[in-house]
């Protein structure tokens, strides 16, 4: 629960209707959504059409108001879940609408899933406001994307990229919209660093690689798909390998969190077995299974860094858990990653990226968070598809990345800890942010400014043209 807001009754709460990945499910939107429900319970009631690919429970309702209840200490929240496959259709969200009778309808992901609602945004903002949490839209400006942020009343964008490409799309009419910078955040107090030489961290090492000898780890944690550069990622650490000692070198593990093999990605284990069976046969480990937030919290405290080499990303929300663990991160300079070095402008500030330069990806500003260890694009190039026609793919080198981990690998242990353990405390400050309290606190304040300020659409007026209407210019049809 949100402390920072007053507790408002249940029945004096406005109802918002929630449409993303189901929250009881491990995906980052669904995380996110869920601190988000969570942090504002006290202040919203919130009703959730649930989404799958094939949702197993679609056409069930739940009420996760008891969980809730338990989770935040109140005895009257209200959260509700319609499961549904994919995000729905216009029929179920006309019934939904029907039977909960929200204030407002909040929407989470990319807004080409939503292609239906918005053809029916006219009817819907008759009645309630759209807003929707843009984590996705980068450089260039998506200007394929107006018409969707046309029909929204409230734009919460995550990155400082996507809030400049809100603007610069919308132009002119960006003047009179809603539009607030969002950052995803995460509870601080799962996400935490641990005592490293606790008997749990023992023996999760020892899980981990048994009786080998490790002294320096890197963690990899999210899905196997083409953009993350798993590969590349892979590349970087045998090339660190190769610029090591052979004893130091065997000393040395990089543990990779994910599909080993995906239809959307790459076949790691033909990737590890090209890479490090003949000269590293026990550098790579590989962790299939699921983890809840505090087993992965360990994984983060078990690891020297966090790496992350996507090429394109609207947020990189791992980083966000290996920050708050207290953990250093390698990461690619484009999107959103960007945002969490903390990246200084000429005048010592926070850099926020504007027409004129719109990312930092070029290199210009150098002096970032100490916690960070960035990776400038060696190249640049355009990817899309017929529903995302384009979106800057920002390429880095392995080589590159592999002089960033050695510069880790050099520090003492007591160094990157203090380096990690920086980044947390940024991560948690109000300038950044990055926590489920703080998230939900610009959440908050924005729907609340939605509700002081928005008009519904014009309805058109009913008017008898039998009797003589004061306020009316009363035509007649005459030839």
């Amino acid at each position: 629960m949100n402390k920072d807001f007053k507790y408002i009754p249940k029945d004096k709460r406005k109802k918002i209707l929630l449409i993303c990945d189901d929250i009881r499910v491990s995906s980052g939107v669904a995380n996110i959504a869920k601190e988000m429900v969570i942090h504002t319970v006290q202040h919203f009631n919130w009703v959730q059409l649930a989404g799958a690919i094939k949702h197993p429970d679609k056409g069930k309702k739940f009420d996760l108001s008891l969980d809730t209840n338990k989770q935040t200490g109140l005895n009257d929240t209200s959260v509700v879940l319609y499961p549904t496959d994919g995000y729905g259709d216009q029929g179920i969200l006309r019934q939904i609408i029907k039977m909960e009778k929200p204030d407002a309808l909040l929407i989470i992901t990319d807004p080409r899933y939503f292609e239906w609602l918005f053809r029916m945004e006219g009817e819907i903002r008759k009645n309630i406001p759209i807003i929707y949490l843009n984590i996705w839209d980068s450089l260039p400006s998506p200007h394929y994307n107006k018409a969707f942020y046309e029909s929204c009343d409230l734009l919460l964008p995550i990155s400082k990229n996507t809030e400049l490409v809100n603007k610069d799309v919308l132009g002119e009419i960006s003047n009179n919209k809603l539009i607030h910078y969002t950052p995803h955040g995460l509870n601080s107090d799962v996400f935490k660093p641990l005592d490293l030489d606790s008997k749990p961290m023992d023996e999760l090492r020892k899980k981990m690689f048994g009786d080998k000898e490790i002294d320096f780890v890197m963690f990899f944690n999210s899905r196997n798909i083409r953009r993350k550069q798993i590969p590349d990622s892979m590349l970087a650490f045998r090339l660190f390998l190769d610029s090591l000692p052979k004893d130091k070198a065997d000393k040395c593990a990089f543990i990779l969190h994910t599909e080993i093999s995906s239809e959307h990605g790459t076949d790691l284990e033909a990737v590890r077995e090209l890479l490090f069976d003949e000269k590293y046969p026990s550098s790579i480990f590989f962790s299939t299974n699921k983890f809840s937030a505090p087993e992965l919290n360990m994984l983060y405290n078990l690891a020297d860094v966090q790496i992350l080499l996507t090429s394109n990303e609207g947020w990189g929300l791992t980083l966000t858990e290996a920050m708050l663990s207290g953990t250093p991160i390698i990461a690619n300079v484009t999107g959103g990653m960007q945002d969490q070095m903390r990246f200084e402008d000429e005048n010592g500030e926070w850099f926020t990226p504007s027409l004129q330069i719109p990312s930092n990806n070029t290199g210009k500003y150098k002096k970032h968070g100490i916690w960070a260890f960035p990776v400038f694009p060696a190249s640049r190039s355009i990817q899309g598809s017929p529903l995302t026609p384009y979106i800057w793919d920002d390429r880095c080198t392995p080589e590159d990345a592999a002089i960033q981990i050695n510069k880790v690998y050099e520090l003492s242990p007591e160094e990157r800890r203090k380096r990690g353990m920086e980044g947390r405390k940024w991560a948690i400050s109000d300038e950044a942010g990055f926590t489920a309290e703080k998230m939900s606190n610009r959440i908050i304040k924005s729907i609340d400014t939605l509700f002081e300020t928005w008009k519904p659409r014009d309805n058109f007026e009913i008017i008898n043209t039998n009797i003589k209407n004061t306020k009316t210019q009363n035509h007649q049809l005459t030839y």
